[in-house]
């Protein structure tokens, strides 16, 4: 079973770096007061991602105790 989500993991590592390396273009996000920020759009991806991964961590309910008997 450890086998099978190791290489579960590689094959997701593998398509991530593959789609960061086609996705070079930078992109301009633009905020507050007209300052903008140029970044690769495959790092804004990965921050966003990143996010929204933080967020579901800390909004999960967790479970309190152990469940044995």
């Amino acid at each position: 079973m450890q086998l099978i989500i190791w290489l579960l993991r590689l094959i997701v590592f593998i398509f991530l770096v593959g789609f960061a390396a086609i996705n070079l273009e930078n992109i301009t996000l633009y905020y507050y007061q007209n300052q903008s920020l140029e970044l690769p759009l495959s790092v804004v991806l990965l921050g966003f991602f990143a996010l929204g991964v933080l967020l579901t961590i800390f909004t999960t309910p967790r479970k309190s105790g152990s469940t044995k008997k």
